[in-house]
């Protein structure tokens, strides 16, 4: 589990990821698939929804339980784990253990676990914590687009291609998110949040094998030749080349274009589907809302707390090396 996150805090911090660039734009976007009811108090918020939606990976640096809610190991579980596994949290507890569970990755459970926490907060209207989970919430969604976080093998490392998981997640939508179409249509009443849950899960599990194999078939063929160097601010890093980022890209066939559109739809939805059982509350009531001083600063302390945890990690991190 050290070695584990050892490695993802050197893909977030050298190299960026979905969180740092994608997050923010998958709940952007997800706030236009809402009706006028709930847009209305969304559209005033958008900065915060956007801004939040990195907040989970801020949190992995400070909390110790956070880590677990954005990835779930599938292999660890035996053949066909993602249609065996039990649906709901106190199932697999009661299977599993607490502790091996969390070892293992929670996300699937955790996205139930806070779409029942958004949907109280509108139950409530509490506004502070409607777009605190709304915002959470579309992060761990996003996170169950990405196939390599249904695997141990989250960075190509058992396979000869560490550094996969940034390029996948960071390299390929930069480059080419301009080109990406992003219509997914209004968001929709989701019946049965597990099952949609699981159900996401799995196809994002099924085009793992195409993650790690065409980019393998690509390494083989191109070489060394596929990094060169990039100035971003004041630092001079390895990246992946454009010639080689496109090649992958497109022999991905639109996977990563495919995979933040469904996020945004499911991000959309599930906020759509937490007010709808929530009983429909009016949120314009809320929407002459402002952060309260207290919250600003606490706001304030979490950024600085992440900043020096960063920074202290990230040397922790430099002299293991």
């Amino acid at each position: 589990m050290k070695f584990r996150w050892a490695i993802l805090l050197s893909v977030l911090l050298l190299s960026g990821s979905w969180g740092f660039f994608a997050h923010p734009k998958i709940n952007r976007l997800a706030v236009f698939t809402l009706p006028a009811q709930m847009s209305i108090f969304y559209k005033k918020n958008i900065r915060y929804i956007e801004e939040a939606a990195v907040n989970p990976d801020r949190r992995r640096y400070i909390l110790p339980d956070e880590a677990p809610r954005h990835y779930i190991d599938l292999e660890e579980y035996g053949d066909s784990a993602v249609y065996k596994l039990p649906r709901y949290w106190k199932q697999a507890v009661e299977k599993f253990g607490e502790d091996s569970l969390q070892a293992h990755g929670i996300l699937p459970w955790a996205i139930q676990l806070f779409y029942l926490r958004l949907k109280d907060a509108l139950a409530i209207r509490d506004p502070e914590k409607i777009l605190k989970y709304s915002a959470d919430l579309g992060h761990y969604v996003a996170d169950a687009h990405v196939p390599l976080h249904t695997t141990k093998n989250y960075d190509g490392q058992l396979t000869g291609q560490t550094g996969l998981h940034a390029f996948w997640e960071s390299r390929l939508p930069e480059l080419f998110y301009s080109d990406y179409n992003f219509y997914t249509g209004k968001a929709q009443y989701i019946s049965n949040v597990s099952a949609e849950v699981w159900k996401t899960i799995a196809q994002t599990n099924q085009a793992l094998d195409s993650v790690l194999r065409f980019e393998k078939l690509l390494s083989e063929k191109t070489g060394n030749n596929k990094f060169n160097f990039e100035t971003k601010g004041k630092q001079t890093i390895k990246v992946f080349s454009y010639d080689y980022a496109k090649a992958y890209h497109d022999l991905l066939q639109g996977m990563v274009e495919r995979q933040m559109r469904r996020s945004i739809w499911l991000t959309g939805s599930l906020w759509y589907s937490a007010w709808v059982d929530a009983g429909q509350p009016d949120l314009k009531m809320l929407i002459n809302y402002k952060p309260s001083d207290e919250e600003l600063k606490a706001r304030v302390v979490e950024l600085k707390k992440w900043k020096e945890e960063r920074t202290k990690i990230f040397r922790d991190t430099l002299h293991a090396y």
